[in-house]
């Protein structure tokens, strides 16, 4: 990584479906790579301890800070895991559920985004599925 504080690469993926269902008829998903090698800081949340002690089943969550801040990285959008190769969750796909823009300039170099991610499982195999 070139700037410090940033753990992670990614790709990020720009989910489609294809026209035609498949020999079940469950949607086909697809995707397109629309950035590659993404630097960002991803790190974890801490979960709803509110939820847990009621006992209901919570989801786990994480964000992602990435510098530059002007990609059209939009929610449903699916990020993999690219580097470092020894990362926990490399090689794994995380669906982005929100997106904050920071309220600098654009033009300025010091300019973010934070993503929210939730954990992308599948049931059936596609092009994004490992």
């Amino acid at each position: 990584m070139t700037i410090a504080g940033l753990n992670v690469r990614f790709d990020v993926w720009r989910v489609n479906w294809v026209d035609d269902d498949d020999n079940v008829g469950g949607a086909v998903i697809t995707g397109t790579c629309v950035y590659q090698g993404v630097m960002a800081r991803m790190q974890g949340e801490k979960p709803n301890q509110l939820l847990l002690q009621q006992g209901l089943e919570t989801v786990p969550t994480f964000t992602a800070t990435i510098i530059p801040g002007t990609l059209d990285i939009r929610e449903r959008d699916e990020i993999l895991i690219s580097e470092p190769f020894d990362h926990v969750y490399h090689n794994q796909y995380f669906r982005v559920t929100g997106v904050l823009y920071s309220d600098l300039n654009p033009r300025d170099p010091r300019n973010y985004m934070i993503l929210y991610l939730q954990r992308s499982r599948r049931a059936h195999s596609n092009t994004l599925n490992q």
